[in-house]
Formats: C-alpha cells, structure tokens, sequence
C-alpha cells in the first residue's frame, strides 16, 4: 500500500495513523516534497476510477487565484496539479491497482478490509 501524504493536514493524518494502527505495511509518499509528474499522477487517477479535475482542492488560494471558474482539459488539470501540487486532494491511499481518497476515512477503512 502507498499513502500520498501530507503531514500538515488532520485529514492524511488521520489516514496515516489509521494505516499504522492496522499494522498495515506501506510507503508513504509526501507528494509536496517529492512532487508528481504527469504519467504518475495520470496512472493516480485511472486508479481513482475518477477525472482530474475532482482531484483539485478547490479551497486553496491558488486554485482561487489562477482556476476558479475555468473549464480546463483533462490534461490541463494534470498540468496544474503537477505544477502546484497543494492542488492535489489528500490523501490519497493506494492498494494495488485501485485508490481512494481519505475524506471520509471510511472510504481508507473500505479499501483495507475490501
């Protein structure tokens, strides 16, 4: 299992313990220090099973800055995330090939035991 990870947010926090507790094996991957780039964070969302652009923060300042009420391609929120990365929802926890975003943790709860 993989966690996208930041430590500063209650929500991955949350997640991460959650992972530690279970006794659960995984990487954990702080996305804010070691970035994504396009085919990884593309292979992210097939794993999502969802589109860019509902894995886009839409409370950060610079998405209210540079994005609020643009319609972006697929590939241009990709672009967007890979190039200002505290767009990326968190966190995001991995089990093979499938992926969930821990808000509600229930939905990290149902990965590990599905």
């Amino acid at each position: 299992m993989k966690i996208y990870h930041n430590p500063r947010c209650r929500k991955s926090r949350d997640s991460y313990n959650l992972l530690k507790e279970e006794g659960i094996d995984f990487e954990t991957i702080e996305y804010l220090k070691e970035p994504l780039n396009a085919k990884d964070l593309k292979a992210l969302l097939a794993k999502l099973n969802i589109p860019a652009k509902d894995l886009i923060r839409k409370g950060e300042a610079i998405f209210k800055e540079k994005y609020k009420g643009k319609e972006l391609t697929e590939n241009e929120w990709i672009k967007a995330m890979v190039e200002n990365p505290k767009l990326i929802e968190r966190p995001i926890v991995v089990r093979g090939n499938k992926a969930v975003i821990g808000r509600p943790i229930e939905n990290v709860i149902d990965l590990i035991k599905n």
